[in-house]
């Protein structure tokens, strides 16, 4: 309807309401026999009390809401704007018009500001009721698709309300599950709670379920998880709403609910960054990322982005990488301006002419090898691209005044059992024996695994399953830690915040996850059966992998930061004799060429690297035994 045609048609509503609100009053203070003298009173005053009321209505906003969404606050707005023209129209009457005398008994006044406030306010809950208790008895409707709503709380109410508003009689809710023994039982909606989650599979079937949805945003990953293998032994789909920080109250539509993605199944809380903190360092800065086009990189540049930066030196050696990026950060923001660098972090005078040109303020540092098996298969290259440009950078950072340099790793820098975690491991130990000697901060940032990111087994195993399987797990015992792209960026940024020099920091990523797990979780997910629709077959540890990952070794220990969820490592003791003659085959180009020479070059650092291949015990056994010794500590 055309928004001024409804607004005429609901003042010509409320001039009638209004008139048959006096008159009711009348009618009721004498019984229904009205005295005739009384009569022209009304008819005097009728028009003015109208005129009053109607202005009131419209200074009090009432013509400018949506009346079929109403609640208690536009209850609460027709109780003023009725209570103030009420009080007008006795003021006006008593003390103008008619002289400091009443023409009609105090009562009467008493009972039209009553009648009133029930016909407009019972107006304007009409389209409410019509579409909240009118759509209720459509619901029944057997062909309409069965829905069991998981939490009787605020949310879930909100929930079964956006499903009858915009469903109609296309969804049949059956009832809400819930813990709390005292809502068991008891109608919420004038649907009943049936049961608590355990309750879930018989009730699933007995309803013959077709959708539950989960609307507790106050969940953990592991409440989720077990929620959604009790739904999984029955036919029906699960859908969740986010997490409480992404609904606002009373805003919660259909858009909201969408399937349980694995990143539900973490087990913690996100991260969440200060980001009035991050604004200053990076507002009207020139910003380098290196690694621009991949995983994290790409989610880097988009989270900087929004603190503008006076450029954004984008930086990756593939061309296509570095022109999806632009072209994607150019649709968003184009105001930032963009500078797209196609070069090698192995290029020392690039790196250098890039550096003497922009002078980058802050560099974050995501270029990397990082692909474990395939640096077991080429151990050159990893200490080239990992160590040597690690260098590269962080050296022309330091030369041309950058203020910050923020380096991702990974927690397979500790105590590493592969060429990729020693080599990022050397580039740690480089940029804190620069930070010793230099103006630039220098930092490190040790993350999991990365959801979703190039090359993490999440992408694997969707295609896995896309495939029909089977799903791939390299040992039914192997973990891992997790996070969200998202949260590995924020954690990089946020570090640059809190650096000082030096530091290794850590997020706490709560419990490691088991592949196995993973796996069978994301099989469920995509409406599989784990070991009768999709299998799943153990491969084997690949060359340099672990059992489990370590975020610290022994001797770094953690210390708290400002942000609860970040640590920072205790910098270990740099032997600088031994860096600074690393630094003088980087700078003469003298590297390993083949797996013996890049492991004695490894052991010059971490003496321990690969000890275990020297005992009569297959590299497997090793680490799951020693996975098994860390389980019972």
């Amino acid at each position: 309807m055309n928004k001024t045609l409804r607004v005429f048609l609901l003042i010509i509503v409320d001039i009638i309401l209004v008139n048959i609100a006096l008159y009711g009053a009348l009618l009721i203070r004498f019984d229904g026999d009205i005295p005739v003298q009384s009569i022209p009173s009304f008819y005097n005053l009728s028009p003015i009390f109208t005129l009053i009321l109607i202005l009131c209505f419209y200074f009090f906003g009432l013509y400018k809401r949506l009346w079929q969404y109403a609640s208690i606050g536009e209850l609460l707005s027709v109780v003023g704007a009725v209570t103030v023209g009420t009080a007008v129209n006795v003021s006006l009457t008593y003390f103008i018009i008619e002289g400091g005398s009443l023409p009609l008994p105090r009562s009467v006044f008493l009972l039209s500001w009553l009648l009133c406030i029930f016909l407009i306010g019972g107006s304007r809950l009409t389209w409410r009721l019509i579409r909240d208790y009118g759509l209720k008895f459509q619901n029944g409707d057997e062909k309409g698709k069965t829905v069991l709503i998981v939490g009787a709380g605020d949310t879930g109410v909100l929930v079964a309300k956006e499903l009858r508003r915009h469903y109609g009689n296309g969804i049949k809710i059956v009832g809400f599950v819930d813990d709390d023994p005292d809502k068991q039982k008891l109608k919420v909606l004038n649907l009943p709670v049936l049961g608590n989650r355990d309750n879930l599979p018989k009730l699933i079937n007995k309803f013959s379920v077709e959708e539950v949805i989960i609307a507790i945003p106050s969940l953990d990953g592991s409440e989720i998880r077990e929620i959604v293998s009790l739904c999984h032994e029955t036919e029906a789909k699960v859908k969740i709403l986010p997490g409480m920080y992404d609904i606002l109250e009373e805003k919660v539509t259909v858009n909201h609910i969408r399937e349980v993605q694995v990143e539900d199944l973490l087990g913690r809380e996100p991260v969440k960054v200060d980001l009035e903190g991050i604004s200053g360092y990076l507002k009207n800065k020139v910003v380098l990322v290196t690694g621009a086009g991949g995983s994290i990189g790409s989610e880097l540049c988009r989270q900087i982005l929004k603190f503008l930066p006076a450029k954004l030196l984008l930086l990756d050696n593939c061309e296509n990488n570095v022109y999806d990026i632009e072209m994607e950060l150019r649709n968003t923001d184009p105001e930032v301006e963009l500078i797209p660098l196609v070069k090698d972090i192995k290029d020392k005078k690039a790196i250098e002419d890039i550096f003497c040109h922009y002078k980058p303020c802050v560099v974050y540092h995501a270029a990397a090898h990082k692909h474990v098996p395939l640096m077991e298969a080429n151990p050159e290259e990893a200490i080239k691209n990992n160590v040597m440009g690690t260098y590269n950078v962080a050296q022309a950072s330091d030369k041309y005044g950058a203020q910050k340099f923020v380096l991702i790793s990974t927690d397979k820098a500790v105590n590493p059992t592969s060429i990729m975690g020693a080599s990022k491991r050397l580039a740690e130990i480089i940029i804190q024996y620069l930070d010793k000697t230099s103006k630039t901060n220098f930092v490190a940032v040790r993350f999991g695994n990365v959801l979703a990111s190039r090359g993490s087994v999440v992408p694997l195993f969707k295609k896995q399953i896309a495939e029909g399987g089977p799903v791939t797990v390299t040992h039914p015992e192997m973990v891992r830690y997790f996070m969200t792209i998202p949260e590995a960026v924020e954690l990089v940024i946020q570090a640059g915040v809190l650096a000082k020099g030096g530091e290794i920091f850590v997020l706490d990523m709560g419990e490691p996850v088991k592949i196995l797990d993973l796996a069978k979780n994301l099989i469920k997910l995509s409406g599989f059966k784990p070991g009768k629709d999709i299998e799943i077959v153990f491969t084997g540890i690949r060359p340099g992998e672990k059992l489990y990952e370590e975020l610290l070794t022994a001797e770094e220990g953690t210390t708290a930061t400002t942000h609860k969820r970040i640590f920072v490592a205790k910098p270990n003791g740099l032997d600088s004799a031994l860096i600074e003659e690393l630094i003088q085959n980087i700078n003469s180009h003298k590297f390993p060429t083949n797996m013996q020479e890049t492991e004695e070059l490894i052991r010059k650092f971490i003496p321990q690297f690969r000890a275990s291949d020297k005992e009569n015990i297959s590299k497997e056994e090793h680490l799951e035994l020693k996975y098994n010794q860390q389980r019972k500590k």
